[in-house]
């Protein structure tokens, strides 16, 4: 299924003009628009999932093999230090598009970028009582 008034639906499907650099049945690879760095690609599904809630198992794993291929490309091609690979659900993580998608982020030694989180610390007890609800 599709959205037709989806965006990114729109450039998976070839309507709108990307910089393609793979593709296959299920998934369209670009360049973003708006990079972190040097090759920073997205992963779009030619059908439209709003996010990883909706996405069938099955595409979700299609995905992942897309962008390890993807990101053997990348740094083969660019000569990438690294990689991030992100996907954001709902927009307190950051989801400004409601397809599912993926960033393929090249890394390089000094790029100035931080894709990263401040660890918190919890204490023993927390980390409990949060397993405790995840397992109830």
């Amino acid at each position: 299924m599709k959205d037709h008034n989806c965006i990114f639906c729109k450039i998976a499907n070839g309507d709108i003009p990307s910089r393609t650099i793979c593709e296959n049945e299920k998934f369209r690879v670009i360049l973003d628009n708006g990079p972190a760095t040097e090759g920073h690609a997205l992963v779009l599904p030619k059908e439209h999932f709003a996010d990883l809630f909706e996405i069938p198992a099955d595409w979700a794993a299609d995905a992942m093999k897309t962008a390890q291929a993807a990101a053997e490309l990348l740094k083969e091609k660019l000569g990438a230090d690294g990689l991030n690979i992100v996907q954001n659900n709902g927009e307190a993580a950051g989801q400004t598009v409601r397809h599912f998608h993926m960033h393929i982020i090249p890394r390089y030694n000094g790029d100035g970028q931080n894709i990263l989180w401040k660890p918190g610390h919890p204490s023993d007890a927390e980390l409990d009582e949060t397993c405790k609800k995840i397992l109830r």
